[in-house]
């Protein structure tokens, strides 16, 4: 892949990391810093840490906090980006909510939905628009196998990932012939902040104890975006998940997501 200079004699590709405060994001950061790019990291929770981090492997490291939920937040991070040309894309800004439907507050559903799907949309398109008109790129969209599952009592974040991962598909056929790839990375249950920010610590799958490691997924989706993959799916029981979720009937899917995710099942008996 090509590199340009930054205007400080390097030479080093750029790549823009979302969501790369902790967890997945973070361990994406990091695959990039140690593959020899120079990195533009956003999340909505402070990135001072990851940054030095980050430094430490050799990446020159620009950031910003901002929600990228918002309209101000993605044009934030738009002017740290400037006119400079993104060589690979993580798209891994997300997050979840737990809880019945009904019971969550519309505000909290919303800014799952921008989040996940809205902001996600609109950074693919900006990088994408420059990556076809100088024919190369790299976008990695993390989804995830919630989005092969009815997500009982984490329906709306369950809904974003069967968006996201079917995005992410469509995507990858419009630009083939472009020079340039689109990989969705899709983990399953993974040892990050995710479900204490979901308020679902009180859940089985909060409280499960053999959860993957970021840093195992991160590095399987960032050899498969460097490889040009459609696809992966970290981890052969998440695997064998998505081919039951495909081949069992809908609403025994979101029974079994149930017993998983509902309030309470991870508390004692």
């Amino acid at each position: 892949m090509q590199s340009v200079e930054d205007g400080t004699g390097r030479t080093r590709p750029l790549a823009l990391v979302t969501g790369a405060s902790s967890g997945i994001g973070l361990e994406l950061a990091r695959c990039a810093a140690r593959g020899g790019y120079d990195l533009v990291l956003a999340a909505d929770t402070s990135l001072n840490g990851a940054a030095d981090a980050l430094r430490a492997e050799g990446a020159a490291v620009e950031f910003i906090q901002a929600d990228l939920a918002t309209q101000e937040g993605l044009e934030k991070l738009w002017a740290v980006v400037g006119d400079r040309m993104v060589h690979a894309l993580m798209a891994n800004a997300g997050h979840g909510l737990g809880g019945a439907f009904l019971d969550q507050n519309f505000p909290d559903i919303r800014h799952v939905v921008d989040t996940n799907v809205t902001g996600t949309l609109w950074l693919v398109q900006r990088v994408a628009q420059r990556m076809c008109a100088a024919g190369q790129g790299r976008i990695l969209i993390t989804g995830s196998i919630a989005g092969f599952q009815p997500g009982s009592f984490q329906a709306v974040y369950n809904g974003t990932k069967a968006f996201v991962d079917s995005f992410a598909a469509a995507l990858r056929n419009e630009l083939q012939d472009c020079g340039v790839s689109v990989t969705c990375l899709m983990p399953g249950v993974t040892d990050t902040n995710f479900f204490e920010r979901a308020g679902m610590l009180d859940t089985k799958v909060g409280t499960q104890q053999d959860k993957s490691d970021p840093a195992d997924v991160a590095q399987v989706g960032f050899r498969a975006m460097e490889s040009g993959e459609a696809d992966v799916v970290v981890g052969l029981a998440n695997k064998l998940q998505v081919a039951m979720a495909k081949l069992a009937p809908s609403q025994l899917v979101a029974e079994q997501h149930r017993r998983m995710a509902e309030p309470g099942t991870g508390l004692p008996r």
